[in-house]
């Protein structure tokens, strides 16, 4: 991809799963990548992973705590040099029918899911617009396009944060900064292992899944880094306000 050599990008739980294969890609692609993860050990593994030639630096932080975000941020601009891209991955679910739920559930659902990036996108674009250039690259969800049972507040988070990408592509576009959102669809990651659990009932579970893709198999977070590399990268410099789904076919709209 063109223009990635020595770009700063965040990747927001980039410690495992998709992140982890997103921040992979663009340390690959020549970013320095600065991983927000809860799980500094997750982060580390990702960078051995990496390998030489490559950098990758994780700071622990929850992104549901303002604070702690601006604190971070500060510390990447420090560290490595003026921020070019956020991609906001970090996200958690814990499926259940929405009448079996309670607040306590909503406010964990909604503090990763949409307040997190509400954080950073308020912290790191005031940044971008400064220097009038940068890329915002927000994962949400096909759930959050075709509803998903027992997943409600999760995709309802994921729906306003398409809208939120949105909005804000509108208000930032003259000031040089994109953003664009990328819907995943049923993947493998540890956040899916969780949430099917084991034995013959997360088989079926997932068998259920599959058959419901027309590419007839689960998503791998490799899928993903691709779209997001041209996203952040200057070849998508015309893109802004889209929603892009990667779910081998499951929503076609």
């Amino acid at each position: 991809m063109r223009g990635l050599k020595d770009k700063v990008a965040i990747v927001t739980g980039g410690g495992q799963g998709i992140g982890r294969a997103l921040s992979l890609r663009l340390a690959q692609e020549g970013c320095k990548v600065a991983i927000f993860d809860l799980k500094p050990e997750a982060g580390a593994e990702t960078a051995k992973l990496a390998g030489a030639g490559t950098t990758i630096k994780t700071y622990e932080l929850d992104v549901g705590d303002y604070a702690a975000v601006k604190n971070a941020v500060g510390k990447v601009e420090a560290e490595l040099g003026p921020i070019w891209a956020l991609v906001n991955n970090a996200g958690w679910d814990k499926p259940m029918p929405f009448l079996a739920t309670d607040q306590a559930l909503w406010d964990k659902i909604i503090r990763i899911n949409m307040l997190g990036p509400l954080n950073t996108h308020h912290v790191v674009a005031p940044l971008m617009v400064e220097r009038r250039a940068g890329r915002i690259i927000n994962i949400a969800s096909d759930a959050a396009r075709v509803g998903t049972s027992n997943e409600a507040v999760y995709s309802a988070c994921k729906g306003g944060l398409i809208s939120f990408t949105k909005s804000v592509a509108r208000e930032l576009a003259s000031k040089g900064v994109l953003l664009n959102a990328v819907c995943p669809g049923p993947t493998n990651t540890p956040m899916m292992a969780a949430v099917l659990g084991e034995g013959e009932q997360a088989v079926k579970w997932k068998d259920a899944m599959v058959r419901g893709i027309p590419l007839k198999r689960m998503g791998e977070p490799e899928d993903y880094a691709g779209i997001v590399a041209f996203l952040v990268s200057d070849d998508a410099g015309f893109m802004t306000g889209q929603t892009i789904s990667v779910a081998g076919g499951m929503n076609m709209i």
